[in-house]
C-alpha cells in the first residue's frame, strides 16, 4: 500500500508539471491569435492560420480540463490509500501488541515474578470480538487495500494514457499550426513580390508616361512660333490695297498652314489630355500597389517575426518525464 501510494505520488506530479507546462503553449497560442488582430485590409482574413491556432487553443484548453479532473481523482484517491494504510497499520500494530501480550503469558510460570490474585477476573469479558469477527475485520482490511491498490493501478494507468495522449495531440497540432504558419508566408511573401513586380512596371510605366508628356508639351510649344509666323504672314498681306488684295495661291496655302498647325495641336492636346490622366491612373495604380505591398509586409512580419519567433520550439519541458519526449507513438 505504501509502495502504491508513493507511485500515486509520484504520477500526480508529473500530471501537475504537465498541467503547468500546458500554461506556456497555450499562452503562445492565444498571444498569436492576438498579433494576427492587427493584420490590415484584405488580410484581415480567417484563414487555415486562424483556424488552426483556435483549434491549438481549443485542444489546450481540452487537455487541460482531462488533467485536472486526473488531478482531483488523483488526490481523492491518496486519500483513500491513506486511509487504507491507516486501518492497516493501525491493525497491524494492534496485532504485534496482542502477539507481545500472548507470547508473555506464555512464558508464565509457577515461579515467575509479578503473579498474583486477582479476584473476580474471571467474570471480566471486555470482548468486543469473536474469532469469526476478529479474522474478517482483517480480511477486509486487506481487501480494501487491494481494492484500493487495484483503483490506484487503473488510475495510474488512466494518467499516463492521458498524458501521452495529450501530448500527442498537442505536438501533432503545434506541429501543425507551425506548417500552416510556413504556408502562409510563402503564400503571402509570394503575393508580395509580385505586387512588387508589378509596381515595378507601373514605376516604369509612369516615367515612359511622364516623359511622353514632356514631349507633348514640348512639341506644343513647339508648335507656337510656326503658328505666330504663318498668322503674321496672313495680317500682313491683309495690308495690300487694291487690285492686289487677292485670294492667291499663297493666301491659301497660309491659311491651311494655319488651320493644319492649329488641327495639329488640337490633336496633341488631346493626346496630352489622355497621358494625363492615363499617368492620373497609374499614380492611383502605384499608390493602391504600395498600400497593398504595406499590408502584405505587415502579415509577413507578424507571422514569421512575432509569432513563429516564438513557436520556434515545443514550449515544454522535456525533463517532466518519458510522457513529454517527443514524438510519442
Amino acid at each position: 500500500m505504501a509502495t502504491e501510494t508513493a507511485n500515486v505520488k509520484e504520477y500526480r506530479r508529473m500530471l501537475e508539471k504537465a498541467y503547468n507546462d500546458t500554461t506556456s503553449p497555450l499562452h503562445i497560442a492565444e498571444e498569436c491569435l492576438l498579433h494576427r488582430e492587427k493584420r490590415n485590409g484584405i488580410d484581415l482574413v480567417n484563414d487555415d492560420v486562424e483556424k488552426s491556432l483556435s483549434k491549438e487553443v481549443t485542444i489546450i484548453k481540452r487537455c487541460q480540463g482531462r488533467m485536472k479532473k486526473l488531478l482531483e481523482k488523483a488526490y481523492v484517491q491518496l486519500k483513500m490509500n491513506r486511509a487504507a494504510q491507516h486501518n492497516l497499520e493501525i491493525d497491524s500494530k494492534d496485532k504485534h501488541h496482542a502477539q507481545g501480550l500472548d507470547d508473555r503469558m506464555q512464558q508464565l510460570r509457577n515461579s515467575s515474578a509479578g503473579i498474583g490474585y486477582y479476584p473476580g477476573i474471571e467474570n471480566v469479558d471486555n470482548t468486543i470480538t469473536i474469532p469469526h469477527s476478529w479474522a474478517r475485520y482483517s480480511e477486509e482490511n486487506i481487501m480494501r487495500s487491494q481494492k484500493e491498490r487495484a483503483a490506484s493501478e487503473r488510475l495510474r494507468g488512466e494518467i499516463d494514457g492521458c498524458l501521452r495522449a495529450c501530448a500527442s495531440e498537442m505536438w501533432n497540432i503545434f506541429n501543425g499550426v507551425n506548417n500552416a504558419f510556413n504556408t502562409r508566408v510563402r503564400e503571402t511573401t509570394d503575393a508580395r513580390n509580385k505586387l512588387q513586380a508589378h509596381l515595378q512596371r507601373t514605376m516604369q510605366e509612369i516615367f515612359d508616361m511622364e516623359r511622353n508628356i514632356h514631349l507633348l508639351r514640348k512639341a506644343i510649344q513647339d508648335k507656337e512660333n510656326p503658328m505666330k509666323v504663318a498668322q503674321t504672314r496672313l495680317d500682313e498681306r491683309t495690308r495690300r490695297i487694291h487690285v492686289e488684295i487677292c485670294h492667291d495661291p499663297v493666301m491659301k496655302s497660309l491659311t491651311r498652314e494655319v488651320n493644319e498647325i492649329r488641327e495639329s495641336v488640337r490633336l496633341l492636346k488631346e493626346k496630352l489630355k489622355s497621358c494625363e490622366l492615363s499617368l492620373a491612373r497609374l499614380v492611383k495604380t502605384k499608390a493602391t500597389l504600395e498600400h497593398d505591398i504595406g499590408v502584405k509586409e505587415n502579415s509577413i512580419r507578424i507571422d514569421s517575426q512575432y509569432c513563429l519567433g516564438m513557436r520556434k520550439g515545443f514550449p515544454m519541458d522535456p525533463k517532466v518525464g518519458p510522457i513529454f519526449q517527443m514524438p510519442t507513438c
